[in-house]
Protein backbone atom coordinates (compact mmCIF):
# COMPACT_ATOMS: atom_id res chain seq x y z
CA UNK A 1 0.00 0.00 0.00
CA UNK A 2 2.48 2.17 -0.88
CA UNK A 3 2.07 6.20 -1.12
CA UNK A 4 -1.55 5.98 1.22
CA UNK A 5 -2.07 6.88 4.50
CA UNK A 6 -2.97 4.42 6.92
CA UNK A 7 -6.33 5.12 9.13
CA UNK A 8 -5.26 5.50 12.55
CA UNK A 9 -6.86 2.93 14.58
CA UNK A 10 -9.09 3.68 17.69
CA UNK A 11 -9.92 1.29 20.09
CA UNK A 12 -12.97 2.12 22.46
CA UNK A 13 -12.86 0.96 25.97
CA UNK A 14 -15.17 -1.90 26.40
CA UNK A 15 -13.36 -3.24 23.61
CA UNK A 16 -10.98 -5.10 26.30
CA UNK A 17 -13.72 -6.67 28.06
CA UNK A 18 -14.44 -7.73 24.52
CA UNK A 19 -11.39 -9.78 24.06
CA UNK A 20 -11.64 -11.09 27.76
CA UNK A 21 -14.29 -13.11 26.91
CA UNK A 22 -12.22 -14.74 23.80
CA UNK A 23 -10.03 -17.49 24.14
CA UNK A 24 -6.36 -16.12 23.81
CA UNK A 25 -4.93 -18.48 21.51
CA UNK A 26 -7.02 -16.30 19.14
CA UNK A 27 -5.93 -12.91 19.93
CA UNK A 28 -3.26 -12.13 17.83
CA UNK A 29 -5.52 -13.19 14.85
CA UNK A 30 -8.21 -10.97 15.94
CA UNK A 31 -5.00 -8.00 16.15
CA UNK A 32 -3.66 -8.79 13.03
CA UNK A 33 -7.03 -9.25 10.59
CA UNK A 34 -7.89 -5.74 12.31
CA UNK A 35 -4.32 -4.17 11.18
CA UNK A 36 -4.58 -5.92 7.47
CA UNK A 37 -8.35 -5.28 6.74
CA UNK A 38 -8.97 -1.73 8.48
CA UNK A 39 -5.64 0.12 8.23
CA UNK A 40 -6.00 0.79 4.21
CA UNK A 41 -9.62 1.85 2.71
CA UNK A 42 -11.61 0.14 5.94
CA UNK A 43 -14.59 2.02 4.03
CA UNK A 44 -14.45 -0.36 0.98
CA UNK A 45 -16.67 -2.90 0.76
CA UNK A 46 -15.32 -6.66 -0.01
CA UNK A 47 -17.10 -9.97 0.55
CA UNK A 48 -16.12 -9.68 4.06
CA UNK A 49 -16.39 -6.13 4.94
CA UNK A 50 -19.71 -4.68 4.75
CA UNK A 51 -21.65 -1.53 6.17
CA UNK A 52 -23.96 -2.46 8.68
CA UNK A 53 -28.09 -1.83 7.69
CA UNK A 54 -30.23 -0.25 10.16
CA UNK A 55 -28.35 -1.63 13.37
CA UNK A 56 -29.52 -0.83 16.48
CA UNK A 57 -26.80 -1.76 18.53
CA UNK A 58 -24.31 0.45 16.27
CA UNK A 59 -25.42 2.56 13.90
CA UNK A 60 -24.03 3.38 10.41
CA UNK A 61 -21.20 0.96 11.58
CA UNK A 62 -19.40 -1.50 9.47
CA UNK A 63 -18.83 -5.52 10.12
CA UNK A 64 -15.50 -6.93 9.37
CA UNK A 65 -15.74 -10.77 9.14
CA UNK A 66 -12.97 -13.09 9.41
CA UNK A 67 -11.84 -16.42 11.05
CA UNK A 68 -12.38 -20.00 10.66
CA UNK A 69 -16.56 -19.97 8.87
CA UNK A 70 -15.87 -16.26 9.68
CA UNK A 71 -16.55 -17.17 13.51
CA UNK A 72 -15.04 -13.26 14.29
CA UNK A 73 -17.07 -10.21 13.45
CA UNK A 74 -15.35 -6.43 14.53
CA UNK A 75 -17.92 -4.04 13.81
CA UNK A 76 -16.47 -0.45 13.52
CA UNK A 77 -17.06 3.20 12.56
CA UNK A 78 -14.97 5.43 9.81
CA UNK A 79 -14.64 8.94 10.89
CA UNK A 80 -16.20 11.15 8.32
CA UNK A 81 -13.35 13.25 7.02
CA UNK A 82 -10.92 12.23 8.80
CA UNK A 83 -8.48 9.33 8.85
CA UNK A 84 -9.50 7.14 11.85
CA UNK A 85 -11.47 3.92 12.36
CA UNK A 86 -13.18 3.96 15.94
CA UNK A 87 -13.15 -0.34 16.91
CA UNK A 88 -16.70 -0.63 18.66
CA UNK A 89 -16.82 -4.18 19.66
CA UNK A 90 -15.67 -7.53 18.75
CA UNK A 91 -17.98 -10.55 19.08
CA UNK A 92 -18.08 -14.26 18.37
CA UNK A 93 -21.12 -15.84 16.33
CA UNK A 94 -21.93 -19.35 17.12
CA UNK A 95 -24.14 -20.38 14.46
CA UNK A 96 -27.05 -18.00 14.68
CA UNK A 97 -26.09 -16.14 17.53
CA UNK A 98 -23.62 -13.66 18.27
CA UNK A 99 -22.00 -13.09 21.61
CA UNK A 100 -19.87 -9.93 23.19
CA UNK A 101 -18.10 -10.03 25.79
CA UNK A 102 -19.77 -13.46 26.29
CA UNK A 103 -23.11 -12.28 26.44
CA UNK A 104 -25.60 -12.50 23.44
CA UNK A 105 -26.72 -9.60 21.60
CA UNK A 106 -28.83 -8.99 18.83
CA UNK A 107 -27.91 -6.50 15.73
Amino acid sequence: MAGKKPFTLVYAPQVRDHLRAIERKHHSLIRAKIEEQLRFEPDVETRNRKPLEESVAFPGAWELRFGQDNRFRVFYDVGAGGREVQVLAIAVKDRDRLFIAGEEVEL
